[in-house]
C-alpha cells in the first residue's frame, strides 16, 4: 500500500494506456446523472444576478480558507450564481458534450455537484443535487440528519453544517475514462480543482468565504449521497458561508 501513489502514475503514463472506448468507436456516456425524480427548485437565471465589482487581482491575492462563517443565510440568486460559476453549462453542443464556466479535459466535464444547504433563502435544509444542463436543483434528501452525517464522514468538520452551504463535487469516471482511458482518473483531480478555485473566487462577489476539504471517509460520504464509489464517487467537497 505504501507505493499505492506511485504505481498510480507510473500505469497511467501514456506509454502504459490501451485504445479508450472512444477509439473503440463506443457511443460517448450521458453528459450528466439523470435527476432524480423528486421536488426540482428551479433557479434564478444567472444572467438577471447582481453582483459587487470584485477586482481580479485582489480576490487572487487575498484568497485563503476561511471556516468561521457567520448565520446570514445565502440567498436563492447568490447559490444560483455560485452553481453557474462552477458548473454551469455555456453550451450543449449536439449532446455530445458540453461548454463551461470552467475547463475540464477534452470537454467531459465529468463532475457531479451536489449541495447540502444549511441556510439557504428558499431551500429547506438538506442534500440537493444540481442540475446543470437545465440549471435546477433536485431534492435528494431532507433528512434532518444528513448534515451532521455529512459532518462526521469528513473527520467532524464543523464547516460542513454551520456555512451557509457545502459543495461535494463526485466524479463520473467513465464519462472521462472513456476518451481517455485510466488516464483519465488523473484529469477528474484537476478537474476538481479548476471547479474549487472558481468557487473561491466567485464567493467573493457575495461576501462569503471558501474553506475546500479534502479529508473524508469515502465509502460513508458516497453512501450518503446513493452513488456506488465506483462509477462515481466523491472527489473534493467546499464549506461556504458568509463572512464578517
Amino acid at each position: 500500500m505504501a507505493d499505492t501513489g506511485r504505481e498510480f502514475m507510473e500505469r497511467t503514463k501514456f506509454e502504459h494506456l490501451e485504445p479508450s472506448d472512444q477509439m473503440k468507436g463506443v457511443p460517448h456516456p450521458p453528459l450528466v446523472v439523470p435527476c432524480p425524480p423528486t421536488q426540482v427548485i428551479e433557479l434564478p437565471d444567472p444572467a438577471g444576478i447582481k453582483t459587487g465589482p470584485v477586482d481580479l487581482r485582489f480576490a487572487i491575492e487575498e484568497r485563503r480558507s476561511i471556516r468561521q462563517y457567520t448565520r446570514t443565510p445565502l440567498t436563492l440568486d447568490e447559490l444560483s450564481f455560485l452553481l453557474w460559476c462552477t458548473q454551469g453549462v455555456r453550451e450543449n453542443v449536439q449532446g455530445q458534450f458540453t461548454f463551461r464556466n470552467v475547463p475540464s479535459a477534452g470537454a467531459r466535464h465529468a463532475l457531479e455537484t451536489f449541495v447540502l444547504a444549511n441556510h439557504v433563502e428558499g431551500l429547506h435544509p438538506g442534500l440537493y443535487l444540481y442540475c446543470a444542463l437545465d440549471h435546477r436543483l433536485a431534492e435528494v434528501t431532507l433528512d434532518p440528519d444528513i448534515g451532521n452525517a455529512i459532518s462526521a464522514a469528513c473527520i467532524h468538520q464543523q464547516g460542513v453544517v454551520r456555512g451557509a452551504a457545502t459543495f461535494i463535487w463526485t466524479a463520473v469516471a467513465y464519462r472521462m475514462t472513456w476518451r481517455y482511458g485510466e488516464r483519465g482518473y488523473r484529469y477528474l483531480h484537476l478537474d476538481a480543482g479548476h471547479v474549487c478555485q472558481n468557487l473561491y473566487l466567485a464567493a467573493r462577489a457575495v461576501d462569503c468565504g471558501v474553506c475546500a476539504i479534502g479529508a473524508f471517509h469515502d465509502d460513508v460520504l458516497n453512501a450518503l449521497l446513493g452513488i456506488d464509489g465506483t462509477g462515481q464517487f466523491v472527489v473534493y467537497l467546499a464549506t461556504l458561508g458568509k463572512v464578517v
